[in-house]
């Protein structure tokens, strides 16, 4: 299952989930369900120099297990490489994998106990009218999301974020996709901005609606999410 990054790839695996997953976003999975036990193998299977990747896509309408499955997925999603696999005595794996970039669906292939699909690889354009616009966009964002990090962590306790924020515009723009409490959808809609800076203004409008509600109604916000974690590699 290889795959050119540049263009269109090779049919790229997917693995449908109720969640989104950001370039540079490290995240654990339980592989329980036969027929992702069977992509983890096949990858686990791939040649010692291949690239163990398939990509997260979140469920639309459906289910992730069970009878009716997966009906409809988001055309956007992200490259998930495997970097670690632990195989359990039941069959199940624990793997941890590593978002590495955004793709859009162009076709689907359910032939196989998996689905796959060809895509089209999404670059990070900066956006905005100068180069300057970017990183103007990520200092407002980067303020904001200091004071977002202090409040929601004196609401619930701990903090959104391992680590330091990233200061680079394109690995703060996915930081704050990731690490905002949000709903599928507004996490979503992260994911498809069409530029770094969009991504950026985006995140710092649902900081700031967040924060205005934290006030009106000092409350946990309505989702909770684990902690992120970011990777720069």
């Amino acid at each position: 299952m290889p795959v050119r990054f540049g263009g269109v790839s090779d049919q790229l695996p997917l693995f449908p989930l109720n969640t989104v997953l950001f370039p540079g976003i490290v995240m654990p999975l339980h592989i329980f369900e036969d027929r992702y036990r069977l992509l983890v193998r096949d990858l686990i299977a791939l040649p010692a120099d291949a690239s163990r990747e398939f990509g997260v896509v979140a469920i639309k309408v459906g289910y992730e297990v069970g009878a009716r499955g997966v009906h409809t997925i988001q055309r956007t999603g992200c490259a998930a490489l495997v970097t670690e696999v632990t195989a359990n005595e039941d069959g199940s794996f624990e793997i941890v994998v590593i978002g590495r970039r955004r793709f859009h669906v162009e076709s689907l292939d359910p032939s196989e106990e998996y689905l796959r699909a060809d895509v089209q690889w999404l670059p990070d354009d900066p956006g905005g009218d100068s180069p300057a616009d970017a990183y103007e966009a990520a200092r407002t964002a980067r303020d904001i999301f200091d004071v977002y990090r202090d409040t929601v962590e004196q609401l619930r306790g701990d903090d959104v974020l391992e680590g330091e924020t990233p200061d680079d515009p394109v690995d703060l723009s996915y930081t704050l996709a990731a690490a905002l409490v949000l709903g599928l959808g507004e996490r979503q809609s992260m994911l498809e901005a069409p530029d770094v800076v969009s991504r950026l203004r985006l995140g710092t409008s649902l900081m700031r609606s967040e924060l205005q509600a934290i006030t009106a109604v000092p409350s946990l916000p309505a989702t909770t999410m684990a902690r992120t974690q970011w990777c720069p590699n």
